[in-house]
């Protein structure tokens, strides 16, 4: 959880196609809605230093939390939604939503395989991957920024980690489906699909030879009777 980090940001009162002149000073507009308390909050139109706001915004995950200063007000924040330029990948807009600290709140959390598995080094196994993200319900204090999962315990090429097998804090609803695949074993089957792939070639170049080898046997013959 990241409610340490702090991004200062001001009022923004220019909108529309107006904000083009902002972003060339060096300045990021973007906007926080959302709850202050139990309250649903009058969007604020916000502008920060896009150097600064982008070393912080590239480590955060959507559901890190973080505050975000505005003139000396502070608002829980969840990073919602950026936008980049499409050639530079330079960041042109960011939404925050602002969350009630108490109040639970439903997001999807990125889930990050670690660490080897034994079944790729000693079986010459490949492992796959189900679901990427688990959707969890909470409040925003108790967010992890993302759910680790050991790759060691994919020893053999039955094993598989589900949803049900994660151990994660009480505090923590899962509403994913507890059969959902994280991730699992299997074989790669190189040298058959190889092989399969020669027989097939050497098909195809047999029967776009046949007519040809005919045909000149055809002609020949024609010849050796005229003489």
């Amino acid at each position: 959880m990241s409610d340490q980090i702090v991004l200062e940001a001001k009022k923004r009162t220019i909108k529309g196609k107006q904000v083009n002149s902002l972003r060339r000073q060096g300045i990021l507009p973007g906007i926080i809605y959302g709850k202050v308390g139990k309250e649903q909050m009058e969007p604020i139109m916000i502008q920060l230093d896009l150097h600064y706001a982008s070393q912080i915004i590239k480590t955060l995950t959507g559901s890190s939390l973080v505050s975000v200063d505005v003139d000396g007000e502070k608002y829980p924040v969840i990073l919602r939604e950026i936008q980049k330029d499409i050639i530079f990948g330079t960041l042109r807009h960011v939404d925050f939503m602002a969350v009630s600290m108490t109040e639970t709140l439903q997001t999807a959390v990125q889930i990050e395989l670690i660490g080897q598995a034994p079944a790729e080094t000693n079986l010459a196994a490949v492992v796959v991957t189900g679901i990427s993200e688990l959707e969890i319900e909470c409040l925003p204090q108790d967010l992890p920024e993302r759910i680790e999962v050991d790759a060691s315990i994919l020893v053999d090429i039955d094993s598989a980690i589900y949803v049900r097998d994660l151990v994660l804090s009480k505090d923590i609803t899962v509403l994913t489906d507890p059969d959902e695949l994280i991730a699992g074993v299997t074989y790669v089957m190189i040298e058959e699909e190889e092989e399969e792939e020669e027989e097939e070639l050497a098909e195809l170049l047999e029967e776009d030879m046949e007519p040809e080898v005919i045909e000149k046997g055809k002609k020949e013959e024609e010849s050796e009777e005229e003489e």
